[in-house]
């Protein structure tokens, strides 16, 4: 799958923060029967890289990584068997060594300029991070307007409450958000419920 397909694959995408790997397979069975299929779960914790591992084997999932910030993240990502690279922003080094490495790859910008630096290495769908902090959607609205084939996925800020005012504006595919796999052992049919609730937003 290319980053296009993936973003397009279900509304939101969970942010995921694992603590402990024995929390990886429950969160990630519940958020796929919700119909969630796309998990990012974020380098934050030493347990990241081995939730990815664990998490690959739930039938369904498309298991990714975020916060990957540099090309030695990105190389343990990949060992990790990621099938996809979120960063928060997007450097020339980090930018060139996903490209080279040909993972879907969705990097965070925040203004024109990183819009276009991606542009110049030949990417057209960004993370908008961190979302509300950035200005929000009328800010997104005034930076989709000089790129029109660019796509885009907000993260940060987004919740249930304003999720959907998000997705229906047209450049954005889908959203980034944390409400929907809490931290601390799963409760997995409160889980599943949020995801199905996040997938009956588009």
């Amino acid at each position: 799958m290319n980053i296009d397909a993936i973003m397009r694959t279900a509304p939101v995408i969970p942010v995921i923060v694992i603590d402990d790997v024995a929390h990886a397979v429950p969160l990630a069975e519940a958020l796929v029967t919700g119909g969630l299929r796309v998990l990012e779960v974020t380098l934050r914790t030493p347990a990241a890289l081995d939730a990815i591992r664990t998490m690959k084997q739930v039938e369904g999932a498309i298991v990714g990584a975020g916060t990957v910030t540099n090309p030695r993240e990105l190389d343990a990502a990949l060992e990790a068997g990621s099938e996809f690279i979120v960063s928060p922003g997007l450097t020339e080094p980090l930018g060139k060594a996903a490209i080279a490495a040909g993972v879907p790859f969705l990097p965070g910008i925040a203004n024109a300029g990183d819009i276009m630096r991606g542009m110049d290495l030949g990417l057209d769908r960004f993370k908008f991070f961190p979302a509300m902090a950035a200005g929000g959607l009328p800010a997104l609205k005034a930076l989709a307007a000089p790129f029109g084939s660019v796509r885009f996925c907000p993260t940060g800020g987004i919740s249930l409450d304003n999720a959907a005012e998000w997705l229906a504006f047209d450049p954005v595919l889908c959203v980034g958000g944390s409400w929907v796999s809490p931290k601390g052992a799963p409760d997995k049919p409160a889980i599943e419920a949020l995801a199905r609730e996040a997938f009956g937003l588009r």
